[in-house]
Order: C-alpha cells, then structure tokens, then sequence
C-alpha cells in the first residue's frame, strides 16, 4: 500500500507555489543609435535629453551611444552642445557635474534639416554607424507634431531606414490621433513602413514607478487580492489635477481639449491596470491583453448617460498659490469664445464579473487648486454599527496610491481614539518610495527609454489598445463639440473645478476625496 503520509505530504508540498525569486538583471545597456526628430523642442530640452544624460551620469548607458538631435535651427554640434548644457541647468534640479557633461557631449550630434527635405544626410551620418554594433538598435524618437511625423516616416521608409540591415524602432508621443478613425488610420500608415514590434506608443506616466506598483501591490499581497472585486470595494475614485494651465500649447489644446490630453490615455491606463485580471506573465502582450479586455468592458455612453453622469468645464480667471492667473480663452493662441473643455469629471462602470456595480469617479483638469493624482479606492462600510449605535459614523477604510507630486501608497484605518469613550479616529499606515528606499525617484522617462533600448514593448501602448480606449471616449468628445457650452468658464482658477463634478458623486452619497 502507498504511503498515505507521504501522499498527504506532497500534495501540501504541490499546493503552494515556490518562493518569488527575484532575478538579477543587467541593466547595462548595450550600443544604440537614437535619433531626436525635434531635438530643438520644448519636449527634447525638458524631459528627453536631461533624462538621457541622467542615464549617462548613473552609468545605465556606457561609451558606445551616440544621439543625434534634428531640428530646423541651424545649429553646429558644438553649438547644439551648448544649447543643451543650458537646458539641463534649467531643467534638472541638482547641479550638473561639468566632468560628466563634457564626457557626454561627445555622444551628442546635431543636423539641421527641414522635415519635409529628402533625407541623404541623415542617411549618410547613419550609414557611418553601418559596421559598428549600433546598427543593431537605432531608435527614432519623433518629438513633432503628428502631421510632421508621417512626413518623417514617409521619409525614412523612402530610404530604406526602416527595416533592412538596421533593428529599427520608432517612439512616437501620445496624442495617437484625435479620434478612433483617425487612430486607425495612423496605425495603418504607420504598420505600412514598420512592423507592431518596432513600434513604440509611449504615455510617461506608465513610467512612474506607482503605476507600475499597482500591479505588484495587488497580486503579490493575499491580504487584498481576495478583497478587490464588487464585494468588499464600495467604489474608485481617480484624479489626475494640475494647477498649472496651458503654458505655450494653446493651439494644440484648442484641438485637443482635457478629454483628448488626459482621459483617453492616462486615465484610461490607470483605470486598466486597477481593474484588470492578472496576466499569466508579464510579457509584454500578456499584460496589454488584460488592458484590453477592460477597455471593451467599460460601459458605453449613450447621449443621455453622458447627459447626467459627466461634467465639463473651463477655468476663468483665478489665483495660484496666490499669484493671479488668466482665464483659458485669455491665454495665448485660444479663441475668447472657445468652447474647450479643461476640466472632465465622470462616474464610468466596468461591466464584468470582478467590477459589476462599482462606480469608477474620474476627474482632471487644469488650473486646479493643487497638482495631484492618486487612486483612492474605498471599501464597504461593515454591515452594522460598531458596538450597537455607540459609534455611529465610521470612516470608511481605504487604499490611496499617490502618484504625484509624491509617489506612496497610504492605508486609511479606523483605531479607537485614547481615553474613556469610544471614539473612532482615522489613521494613516504610509509607504513613501523615497523615504523607504532611500533614494530620489528618477524620471518616468527613464524607465520608458530604457525599456525602449532594450526592446521591452510591456509598457508601451499596442494598436488595439489604443483603438479601445478612444472608442470609450469618442462618444463624449463628440456630443460636446456639438453643442457648445453656455456656461463658460464655469469654475476659477485655484478651485477644484466646477460645482456640478461634486454634485455628480454627492447624488450617490458619497464625496470626492479632499486631496
């Protein structure tokens, strides 16, 4: 006969997965080529370059890289040089070492071009690189306007830069056209000269590392993992506030508006990974797919759902942080009737097993009273009073992860208060990055180009994502572009937007989270 103890044994064994062992991973990265169409912009002189030098100074890229700004400005490489020396001095708030700089300026070229020329030039400074090992990864990063990046890619695809003897990969910046036709058809042009793969849709904020926490956070804690779904969590509340305004981008905010700018990627983004069913791995189309399949189960809106359960809004004069501030058609480059909206608040539904019934509130929007994003997700209240009726009102539990301008994750809890009677008193448990690991949250740029060079697509948006996430708000961008708003602007600058976005949530019973 079998060993009964022995089976019994086993099977306990086999019933528990082995102990997570975290692999040790060569972040050194090899030789590349990136190519900075825009190299001269606002984006490149902000973000791009501060970060790549960053990278340099923490020795994540070695000697073997070179980048090559291009732009319309007629700049020599020495003079490009000094260009960005000045805007890593603005831009990166610790000072710059000039030993380092010197060192990484010397991987740093520049090439006057007009976009719409023919590109010998450029194919002549890459073909120098065609015996070296760049070849093998040659990044371009198209920080323009979209209707300038068909014309580059039209370009490099005329001059077989593309494919071919080159591991080519294109970057490319949200907005991912202005609808889900037009998503589609750039999707088209773009698969005509390279291949999904090579493909790179970035939105940074997927670079932070609490976005990417969420998905540890849930599935890697038997604490929660049982807890969220419909049962335990009572709704979601998603906030991504700016206090700053439009700076110098008025004319691609009349056009794209806060619904266009913010909802269909970020929010869209964080909501899916809140939401989302565990992948099977973490390779890059596993992880998307479970996006997906969130994005296709969010409920659609229909006019009259729009009707009742959204709110838009546009800032009119105001203070910030007691600076007096102009209203959105005040600002440079925006009509004085325009009828865009720079604030967006909703109650959306995700139709599944997991979430059936549980409101998702989203709000964002520009010139609020202080920057913010967070996810607060609040769970249900017990299903009777604590000790009879001696505690009537109980706050409830809830999960805070911060994004910005702090990246933690807070646990809200009710303990009882010191003394004699029965106070309940609301407590914090908090996990700060910094605090905790010691050391100064990188860019969320950092992340995404790293990735980016090493050819890991995990946190990059895919074609079908893309098209998913417009279809959800397609339908509201549309009825507002048809009918005008007679209210604008309808909160002020330094407030927390418009009084119906509180209304929408205060119908339910509920409040907004003050931040």
């Amino acid at each position: 006969m079998p060993n009964k103890s022995s089976d019994d044994s086993s099977m306990i064994e086999s019933s528990f997965l082995p102990a997570c062992e975290v692999p040790t991973e060569d972040f050194k990265l090899g030789p590349f080529t990136m190519l900075i169409f825009g190299g001269t912009g606002d984006l490149s002189r902000r973000k791009l370059l501060p970060t790549l030098y960053h990278l340099f100074r923490e020795e994540e890229i070695f000697t073997d890289f070179s980048i090559i700004g291009l732009g319309r400005r007629e700049l020599s490489d020495e003079e490009y040089r000094s260009y960005i020396r000045q805007a890593l001095d603005k831009f990166i708030p610790e000072s710059i070492d000039d030993k380092s700089f010197e060192e990484f300026s010397r991987h740093l070229f520049y090439l006057p071009t007009r976009f719409e020329d023919e590109h010998e030039r450029l194919c002549e400074r890459i073909s120098k690189i065609g015996d070296r090992e760049e070849k093998n990864n040659l990044l371009y990063y198209l920080a323009v306007a979209p209707a300038v990046a068909k014309n580059i890619i039209e370009k490099l695809d005329q001059y077989n830069m593309c494919k071919g003897k080159y591991n080519a990969k294109i970057i490319i910046e949200k907005p991912f056209g202005s609808d889900r036709a037009s998503a589609i058809q750039l999707n088209q042009f773009i698969q005509k000269h390279f291949d999904e793969d090579q493909i790179y849709r970035i939105d940074h904020y997927l670079g932070k590392d609490t976005v990417q926490n969420i998905i540890f956070f849930r599935f890697g804690n038997s604490i929660f993992e049982p807890l969220w779904n419909r049962r335990y969590i009572d709704h979601i509340q998603l906030t991504v506030a700016e206090s700053m305004g439009i700076e110098h981008r008025g004319a691609f905010y009349e056009q794209a508006g806060v619904v266009r700018d913010i909802v269909q990627n970020h929010i869209m983004q964080l909501m899916a990974l809140v939401a989302m069913e565990p992948p099977v791995g973490f390779e890059a189309d596993l992880m998307r797919d479970e996006k997906i399949k969130v994005f296709k189960t969010i409920r659609p809106l229909d006019e009259e759902y729009i009707y009742q359960f959204t709110v838009r809004g546009q800032y009119g004069p105001g203070k910030i942080d007691g600076e007096p501030v102009p209203a959105y058609r005040e600002e440079e480059n925006v009509s004085h009737v325009s009828n865009t909206p720079t604030f967006f608040a909703a109650k959306l539904y995700i139709d599944n097993w997991r979430w059936a019934g549980v409101p998702f509130y989203i709000r964002t929007g520009k010139r609020l009273k202080k920057r913010s994003t967070e996810i607060f997700i609040q769970f249900k209240q017990p299903p009777l009073r604590l000790l009879g009726r001696t505690c009537d009102v109980l706050t409830p539990n809830a999960l805070i992860f911060s994004i910005q301008p702090e990246e933690e994750i807070s646990l809200q809890l009710s303990v009882k208060y010191p003394g004699m009677h029965n106070h309940p008193h609301v407590v914090n448990m908090n996990f700060n990055y910094e605090e905790t690991f010691n050391f100064k949250m990188h860019s969320a740029y950092e992340r995404l180009i790293i990735d980016a060079i090493k050819g890991d697509l995990t946190l990059f948006a895919r074609q079908d994502g893309v098209e998913a996430m417009w279809s959800v708000v397609d339908p509201i961008v549309s009825r507002w572009e048809s009918i005008p708003a007679k209210d604008f602007p309808n909160y002020a600058a330094g407030s927390w937007g418009p009084e119906a976005a509180a209304e929408l949530i205060e119908r339910d019973g509920r409040r907004w989270r003050e931040l």
